[in-house]
């Protein structure tokens, strides 16, 4: 696919099949979350795969409006080290960095013909104790990677309207030149 391609046609998506991903397919994710650009390159992510029901269940759990999770195939917890990162101008960029790793993560599984939805409504507690996940390490964001059964059931329709996730805005609405 050309790269427009993939950046057009990915999707959050919410139903997943019971297929299993292969392994390369996950690793080839990763590998290009690995390569992503980050502070000085300091790379403070860390992802956690998890494929077990348990793991999966609890993950669901950890999230009020994500219930469907429990029903995905495999999830990715995107991490960081906030030591392996810096704060500038009151931004945190160990989650800048993970947010450019995860839309490279989001990117390939689409361009592998793979379904991805960014989670960031999580309890993060729930998620590291179910993970056992080390104090000082943060959980960023979540997503499942799966083959998509995508059907727009009554509750796909109604995120759509409250969202208006389809509608994109204008370059006109969103670029300045030279000056605000």
């Amino acid at each position: 696919m050309e790269f427009i391609d993939v950046i057009k046609s990915r999707r959050s998506i919410r139903g997943y099949s019971d297929r299993n991903v292969e392994d390369d397919k996950i690793e080839y994710v990763l590998e290009c979350a690995r390569l992503a650009p980050s502070w000085m390159n300091k790379q403070c992510w860390r992802f956690v795969v998890v494929r077990e029901r348990e793991g999966i269940e609890a993950l669901a759990k950890a999230s009020i409006i994500n219930r469907w999770l429990r029903k995905v195939p495999v999830i990715l917890v995107a991490c960081a080290d906030p030591l392996s990162s810096s704060k500038k101008n009151d931004m945190e960029y160990f989650e800048v960095d993970v947010a450019i790793a995860m839309e490279h993560i989001i990117l390939a599984a689409t361009d592998l013909g793979l379904g991805s939805c960014w989670i960031g409504e999580f309890d993060e507690k729930k998620v590291k104790k179910a993970l056992e996940i080390p104090p000082r390490i943060r959980v960023v964001a979540l997503t499942p990677i799966g083959y998509s059964v995508q059907n727009e059931g009554i509750l796909e329709k109604g995120r759509k309207i409250i969202a208006r996730s389809t509608k994109r805005k204008s370059l006109r609405e969103i670029v300045r030149y030279e000056k605000w």
